[in-house]
């Protein structure tokens, strides 16, 4: 297998030619607006709080799309803990930066820490990241993030529910792609890679901005078993 073809291996998912850098510069373009068109974020802060008061005291936690750091990374290192952030966007981890400046954060995407890059993890934020990937992808996402994780290792998931697979929608001025399940496959997909569901939560949110729809927020508590 040559280097290229092995670049584009992630655990068996085959994505030649694959390019997020449009997603990339659509987030780089929509910078500090994303926190003031998603201002209220309950599910996510109780996630991130089951996962942060479920861990060890000073435990390492891998925060995927961790965005401009708000809330997630931020009420993490509050919390004690070790943040690794990861991002496609250098706009969105420079404002990670200013704000989390405990944290640490790196441009990378999350194909590209199949090769443990990172090291090892006892918990993992994945809040509304998965959902850019297309849908064939996801499972092995999922595979990869339970790898990463130690025995007994948190993942903290949220998607939105919806049926559909790398679909084009607007999004704050931007145009992005993203994919969903209905609730009952996404339990299906995450035991599938791994995971026994600690927990569950649903909620609908209208997000501030009238450029964003309102969605169906799905958030799960997940152990490596």
């Amino acid at each position: 297998m040559s280097g290229d073809e092995n670049q584009r291996d992630y655990d068996g998912y085959a994505r030649p030619g694959l390019d997020r850098s449009g997603q990339a510069e659509a987030f780089d373009a929509i910078g500090h607006r994303y926190d003031e068109a998603f201002p209220h974020k309950e599910g996510q802060l109780g996630a991130a709080a089951w996962l942060a008061a479920a861990l060890p005291p000073g435990s390492r936690v891998l925060d995927v799309g961790c965005g401009t750091g708000l809330p997630t990374a931020l009420q993490l290192a509050d919390a004690g803990h070790h943040v690794v952030g990861v991002d496609l966007s250098a706009g969105m981890l420079e404002l990670a930066r200013e704000n989390v400046p405990g944290a640490d954060f790196h441009l990378a995407d999350l194909a590209d820490l199949r090769d443990g890059r990172l090291g090892a993890f006892d918990g993992v934020t994945a809040f509304f990241s998965l959902l850019m990937l297309p849908r064939a992808e996801i499972p092995h996402a999922l595979r990869m993030l339970h790898g990463l994780l130690r025995p007994g290792g948190l993942l903290a998931l949220s998607m939105v529910e919806a049926d559909v697979d790398d679909y084009a929608i607007p999004f704050l001025g931007n145009t992005i792609r993203v994919s969903g399940y209905l609730r009952d496959e996404l339990r299906q997909v995450v035991r599938e890679a791994g995971f026994e569901v600690a927990g569950e939560n649903s909620l609908a949110y209208a997000p501030a901005s009238t450029d964003v729809p309102p969605e169906i927020q799905l958030f799960l508590n997940l152990r490596r078993a």
